[in-house]
């Protein structure tokens, strides 16, 4: 059999948006058992949670489905990889000693079958707006972390959850979350820009809430994977091509 890669992003696991959050776990449950016989690797690219921030002691309640078929297809032997997004930075050390997850914290390029993929969840790239730089500043200084986990467990993670769920509804309002075309998104400027350096087959992205697969040169694909809150859309690469898939389709789990 041929062994294959999978990558899915924007699950937003806990968001208050989604009005049956078990069901949603469930379902991303099944599509990790439809592949477990086939998957090489698995990547999740960014935002699997909607909030995520780990005590030394504590770690938000919940995701006990997902987290365990994670660490059921890890001590299986499949290896998973999870690139922090902008609602899950905060990974400690929980997800890679409990869950066995590779956790990444920047983009990667990685060569798989003479393929070279550029991987990364894509919130930080090529956006220099000042209000990105604060926040990104911000969510990544230690003294901001430090000090975020002298709040309670009950005051910092409801106060994440509530920011999530506003950040959330905004890309509602001005219509972020629909393909903005080809000179206008962000994604794909930043991979045009690299593409004239580096030879780049795929490049995969989660961030958008999008579906887009766009021949940017020849040989060279833009990949935005959609999300696990109205798409449940993947993307699989079986050594040769890579194609996004859907799950489920006929189900829809109604966001808010």
């Amino acid at each position: 059999m041929t062994k294959k890669i999978y990558f899915a992003s924007d699950a937003h696991f806990g968001s208050l948006l989604v009005k049956d959050p078990h069901e949603q776990e469930r379902k991303m449950v099944r599509w990790l058992d439809s592949i477990r016989t086939d998957a090489d690797e698995i990547f999740l690219m960014g935002d699997i949670f909607d909030f995520w921030f780990e005590y030394k002691k504590v770690v938000p309640k919940g995701f006990v489905r997902i987290l365990g078929k994670l660490a059921d297809l890890t001590d299986a032997g499949i290896k998973i990889h999870f690139f922090t997004g902008n609602h899950d930075i905060w990974t400690f050390g929980y997800l890679e000693e409990e869950i066995g997850l590779i956790v990444h914290h920047k983009p990667e390029i990685i060569e798989r079958n003479g393929k070279h993929f550029f991987l990364a969840h894509g919130d930080r790239l090529g956006d220099h707006s000042l209000g990105v730089r604060i926040i990104q500043s911000i969510f990544h200084n230690r003294l901001c972390q430090f000090l975020f986990r002298l709040l309670p467990p009950r005051l910092g993670l409801n106060f994440g959850l509530v920011w999530s769920k506003s950040n959330r509804l905004k890309p509602k309002r001005n219509g972020y979350a629909s393909f903005l075309g080809e000179n206008k998104e962000i994604l794909v400027r930043f991979a045009k820009e690299v593409a004239t350096t580096e030879h780049i087959d795929f490049f995969v992205f989660g961030h958008r809430h999008i579906i887009l697969d766009l021949i940017i040169k020849p040989n060279c694909r833009v990949c935005i994977l959609g999300d696990w809150i109205t798409h449940f859309s993947y993307g699989v690469f079986d050594g040769t091509h890579f194609s996004i898939e859907y799950f489920e389709p006929e189900s829809n789990l109604n966001p808010l």
